[in-house]
């Protein structure tokens, strides 16, 4: 159903367009006074927007600053992790080659020799005492008891006790004395 269009009614003496006289002026335009409009009723009060964008700037940064407190601990502990793994490559580096060298057997008689003292058959090892460990002043006393663990204790606790007296560097150390001189 179509409506039908909607004719606008000219008066006599008026034209189409304007709906007014011609030759009739234009009337004046009322002074604008400042009254209440819907338009002022609708923003509100000025403080109450800065309240309200105050409040929104304080939701923003409670929401922000512990998540980029969170964001600049994670990307520490990305770069101290960085630094440790290229550390432990280093030690994986170092460590092959070492394995390498372990596989030349030059190298393993060489350790055998310098490490354990081993000689190959006919050959003859010498070993120079430190001068300055001889020069050391005798203990008195004709003879130096290496301490004992407690005979009291339970068995366990003397094992641990002997442990600790094996630490000890005087124990079992016989004083040093000089060698008889032959007349």
């Amino acid at each position: 159903m179509t409506t039908p269009a909607r004719r606008t009614r000219v008066r006599p003496g008026t034209t189409a367009t304007t709906g007014r006289r011609p030759g009739a002026s234009r009337p004046a335009p009322a002074p604008r006074t400042r009254e209440a409009t819907p338009d002022d009723d609708r923003r509100g009060p000025a403080w109450l927007r800065w309240v309200i964008l105050g409040a929104i700037a304080v939701v923003l940064l409670v929401t922000l600053v512990p998540t980029a407190r969170s964001l600049a601990r994670q990307r520490a502990e990305i770069d101290a992790l960085a630094t440790q793994v290229a550390q432990q490559q280093s030690q994986v580096a170092s460590l092959q080659a070492e394995q390498e060298r372990w596989t030349d057997p030059a190298y393993v008689e060489q350790q055998a020799r310098d490490r354990l003292k081993f000689v190959k058959v006919g050959d003859r090892s010498y070993t120079v005492i430190d001068p300055q460990e001889a020069a050391r002043p005798p203990v008195s006393g004709a003879s130096v008891a290496a301490p004992q663990a407690n005979g009291d204790a339970p068995w366990y606790g003397q094992i641990w006790q002997s442990v600790q007296l094996a630490d000890r560097p005087t124990a079992g150390m016989l004083p040093v004395t000089e060698p008889p001189t032959a007349p």
